[in-house]
C-alpha cells in the first residue's frame, strides 16, 4: 500500500509538471500597417483632448462632469471592489493564524460509584489558550493562477474607469454642441418667423386694398406660423438637452445651466487629431485594455480549474497551554502542541471538477471571441470617423454654397413679388428652401464636431494612468502579476 501511494504521488507530480501554463492570447486577426483612410498628424494624444476644441466653457463643463457624474462614481466603487477582491485572493497564498481561548467549569459527583459518599463532589475550572497556524502549499500554482485572475479583473476595472471617464467627457462635449446647435436653430426659426410675419403683414395690407389674393395671404400666414412652430420645437429640444446635460454633470435638472454657462455659436475649430498606427489602438483604448485583461483572467481561471485536479498539500500547527489559573496562560509555556500535514487527491466528485475545467475553457473561448469582436469594432470606428472627416468637410462647403445661393434667391423672389413681377409661390418655395439650407448647415457644423469627438473616442482619446496596477499585483501575488 505504501508503494502504491508513492507511485500515485509521483504520477501527480509528473502530470502537474506537464500541465500547460496559459499564455496571453491575442485577437484572431492581424492589424494593418496603416489606416485605409489617410491619417493625420501622428503626435501623441493629449489626455485632455477636449481642450483642443478651444472652448473654455466646454473645458469647465467636462471637469464638472468628471467630478460629479454618478456613473463615474459607480465605476469607482466597482474598482474599489475589484481591488478588495484581489487582496482577498492574494491572502490565500499566506498562512492563516488564529488564536483560541476557551473556559470551562465542571462539577463532578461520585455518587453511585465504588467510592460511594466517601468522596465529596468536586468542582474545577479549565482554561485553554491555543495558537493555530494553517497553510496550503501551492504546489501546482492553482492559488497563484486564481490570484492572477483577480488582479487581471482589477486591471480591467481600472480600464473600465478610464473608459467611463472618456465616455463621460465625450457625452458632455456632444451635449454641449447639441445645445449650441439647438440655440442657433431656435434663433434661426425666430428670425425667420419675424421675417415671414413682416412679409405677411405687407401682403395683408395689399390684400385689403384688393392688390393681392386671399391665397397669397393664407400661404404667407401659414408660412409665418410654421416658422413659429419650428421655434417652439427647437425651444423644447433645447430645454431637454440642457436638463440632460445637468444630469450628466450630477446636478439637479432645473434648466438653469445656461444662466451660468451662456452657450456660444458652433465656432470651434479643433486641431488635427493624432491617429498613430492601427496596432497602437490596442493599448490606447480603455475598452480594449479591459477586454484583454478579462481574457487574461479567463485563461488564469482555466489554469486554476485544471490544477484543481491535482493533490493539495496542507500544513497545520498548533500550540497552547491549559491551566486552572488565568495567570498561567500568559507565562509562555506552551505545554500542548501539534503538527499535521496532509496530501489530498480528489478521486471522484461526480464529474464536478472536470465540468469546471470545461466551463472555464468555454469562458476563455468566449472572452477571446469578445476581445476579437471588440478589436474589429474599434478599428471600424476609427476608420469610419477618419473617413467622415473629409466627407463632412466637403458636404459643409456644398451646404454653405447652397445656403448662400438660396438666401440670394429668397431676396430676389421677394423683390420681384413686391414689384408685381413674380408669384408668391416662388417666394414661398425660396423661403422654405433657404430656411432648410441654413438649418442643415447648422446641423452639419454640429455633426463635424461630433465626428471629431467620435474620432477621439475611437482612438482612446489619450489617458493618464490612475496609479500603478503593478504595485497592487506585487502586493497580492508576491510580485508575480503576469
Amino acid at each position: 500500500m505504501r508503494r502504491i501511494g508513492t507511485t500515485a504521488m509521483l504520477s501527480s507530480l509528473w502530470l502537474a509538471a506537464c500541465a500547460p501554463n496559459p499564455a496571453v492570447r491575442g485577437p484572431e486577426m492581424t492589424p494593418p500597417d496603416v489606416w485605409s483612410v489617410p491619417s493625420v498628424d501622428e503626435r501623441a494624444v493629449d489626455g485632455e483632448w477636449w481642450a483642443s476644441f478651444d472652448d473654455p466653457q466646454l473645458t469647465t463643463l467636462v471637469g464638472l462632469a468628471l467630478e460629479g457624474n454618478q456613473e463615474l462614481r459607480v465605476a469607482v466603487a466597482r474598482l474599489d471592489r475589484a481591488r478588495a477582491e484581489a487582496r482577498i485572493a492574494g491572502a490565500d497564498l499566506k498562512p492563516e493564524i488564529g488564536v483560541g481561548l476557551s473556559a470551562a467549569r465542571r462539577k463532578q459527583s461520585f455518587t453511585g460509584s465504588a467510592l460511594g459518599n466517601a468522596v465529596p463532589p468536586t468542582t474545577g475550572t479549565r482554561l485553554d489558550l491555543a495558537v493555530i497556524v494553517s497553510w496550503e502549499a501551492d504546489l501546482w500554482g492553482r492559488i497563484r493562477a486564481g490570484t492572477r485572475a483577480t488582479v487581471a479583473d482589477y486591471r480591467a476595472s481600472e480600464a473600465d474607469l478610464r473608459g467611463a471617464r472618456l465616455s463621460t467627457a465625450a457625452r458632455t462635449a456632444k451635449h454641449w454642441f447639441a445645445i449650441a446647435e439647438a440655440r442657433q436653430q431656435m434663433e434661426l426659426a425666430s428670425n425667420s418667423a419675424e421675417s415671414f410675419a413682416r412679409l405677411a403683414d405687407q401682403i395683408r395690407e395689399r390684400y385689403e386694398i384688393g392688390v393681392r389674393t386671399a391665397l397669397d395671404l393664407r400661404l404667407a400666414l401659414s408660412n409665418a406660423s410654421a416658422a413659429r412652430a419650428e421655434y417652439e420645437r427647437r425651444r423644447i429640444e433645447l430645454e431637454g438637452l440642457v436638463r440632460r446635460l445637468e444630469v450628466l454633470l450630477g446636478r439637479y435638472p432645473d434648466g438653469t445651466l445656461l444662466d451660468e454657462f451662456p452657450v456660444d455659436a458652433l465656432s470651434s475649430t479643433p486641431a488635427p487629431v493624432p491617429a498613430g498606427l492601427p496596432s497602437e489602438l490596442l493599448a490606447r483604448r480603455p475598452d480594449l485594455v479591459a477586454a484583454q485583461e478579462r481574457l487574461i483572467a479567463s485563461d488564469q481561471r482555466w489554469a486554476a480549474a485544471r490544477r484543481s485536479l491535482y493533490p493539495r498539500l496542507t500544513l497545520s500547527a498548533g500550540g497552547g497551554t491549559a491551566s486552572d489559573q488565568l495567570e498561567d496562560l500568559l507565562d509562555g509555556n506552551f505545554s500542548i502542541w501539534s503538527l499535521l500535514g496532509g496530501l489530498t487527491q480528489p478521486i471522484f466528485q461526480g464529474g464536478r471538477l472536470r465540468a469546471g475545467v470545461e466551463r472555464a475553457d468555454a469562458v476563455a473561448d468566449e472572452a477571446l471571441a469578445r476581445y476579437t469582436g471588440s478589436v474589429l469594432r474599434a478599428f471600424s470606428e476609427v476608420e469610419f470617423a477618419l473617413a467622415g472627416e473629409p466627407i463632412l468637410e466637403k458636404r459643409g462647403r456644398h451646404l454653405s454654397d447652397t445656403a448662400t445661393q438660396l438666401t440670394a434667391a429668397e431676396s430676389l423672389a421677394e423683390d420681384r413679388y413686391r414689384n408685381g413681377l413674380g408669384s408668391y409661390l416662388a417666394v414661398l418655395e425660396s423661403q422654405t428652401r433657404a430656411f432648410n439650407a441654413r438649418s442643415q448647415l447648422l446641423t452639419l457644423q454640429r455633426q463635424r464636431l461630433d465626428n471629431r469627438v467620435d474620432l477621439h473616442l475611437a482612438l482612446g482619446g489619450g489617458f493618464e494612468a490612475d496609479g500603478d496596477p503593478g504595485a497592487l499585483a506585487s502586493a497580492v501575488a508576491g510580485g508575480d502579476a503576469s
